[in-house]
């Protein structure tokens, strides 16, 4: 019987986690961690966004401070608040919520971000030391994918990972990740997308398969084998039902892959929490670097008995 990995009960486990250390290090400090959310314009889809991530902070004790902008907002203006944010001791880290206007210079921002503020892991920076293989930030989606694998029993060591996406945010630093000399990696990494001929030639190798790539359906049944471990990144609305509710599927078909995967993330509830989780917990790890403690790498915490 195909295992449905749970991303909600694994989120879950880790903003308790979470809780318990900002607990106990407000306890031994007095202070908690602290994280900025920038916001340009009113775009609704990053509002519904910024709101998740607010709850999730004040649940998990670290403090939450929002800074919504108007549309009308220079790029100079945004560049003095994130100076004044990476100079602020009560922000532990400064996220930015993308998309900003088209007018921003988009990598200038993100440049702008202190690297050990960096919550999101974009900063060039820290994307360096990802490719080198140091301890750094790392992006929250793709942290968030190796949680699930670990945590569900399907360590990614020795296993051919294919990937299928070749985004900034997921599926270059996911590939780069995987591939690293470490005992939370050490697989063997295929990475191809919508453009690779013969997709479903590379697919069918994988013992793992992770797909981000944007669209509906581009995974279906006749391109995985028996007992592959399926982790589907994509969010597709595709209609709403009668209640006007958004109707969300990812990019893989997910009843026929189903029926011969080991083991797949549903769409809503696999990957999608475990990027707010992540994020939490690289707050926490840039608040006990910038106050002089040495935090455990996140990828270390995975239970032992999962490798």
């Amino acid at each position: 019987m195909t295992e449905i990995i749970d991303g909600k009960e694994f989120a879950r486990e880790i903003r308790e986690e979470v809780r318990r250390e900002v607990e106990l290090l407000k306890e031994q400090t007095g202070s908690v961690p602290g994280l900025a959310v920038v916001m340009v314009g009113e775009n609704p889809a990053s509002e519904v966004y910024v709101r998740m991530k607010e709850k999730a902070c004040q649940n998990a004790g670290i403090a939450s401070f929002q800074h919504r902008l108007s549309i009308e907002t220079g790029e100079e203006e945004l560049l003095d608040l994130i100076g004044n944010l990476n100079q602020d001791p009560g922000v532990s880290g400064i996220l930015i919520q993308l998309p900003l206007p088209d007018r921003i210079d988009e990598g200038k921002i993100l440049c702008a971000v202190s690297p050990a503020k960096d919550v999101d892991g974009f900063h060039p920076a820290n994307v360096g030391r990802l490719m080198l293989g140091e301890e750094t930030f790392l992006p929250c989606t793709p942290l968030g994918i190796l949680e699930l694998l670990h945590r569900s029993g399907h360590p990614p060591r020795g296993k051919h990972v294919v990937v299928v996406g070749r985004s900034n945010i997921v599926g270059k630093p996911i590939a780069m990740m995987l591939v690293q000399k470490k005992e939370e990696a050490n697989a063997t990494v295929t990475i191809c997308h919508t453009g690779t001929p013969d997709l479903a030639a590379l697919t069918r190798q994988a013992d793992i398969l992770i797909v981000s790539a944007g669209r509906p359906g581009t995974i279906t049944a006749g391109m995985v084998k028996e007992g592959v471990v399926v982790i589907d990144v994509g969010v597709n609305e595709v209609g709403r039902n009668p209640e006007g509710k958004r109707i969300l599927v990812g990019d893989v078909d997910f009843p026929g892959v189903r029926e011969k995967a080991g083991a797949i993330t549903p769409v809503p509830g696999g990957v999608g929490p475990m990027t707010i989780a992540m994020l939490l917990k690289n707050t926490l790890r840039a608040y006990k670097l910038q106050i002089g403690l040495t935090p455990s790498v996140s990828t270390k915490n995975f239970p032992e008995e999962k490798f």
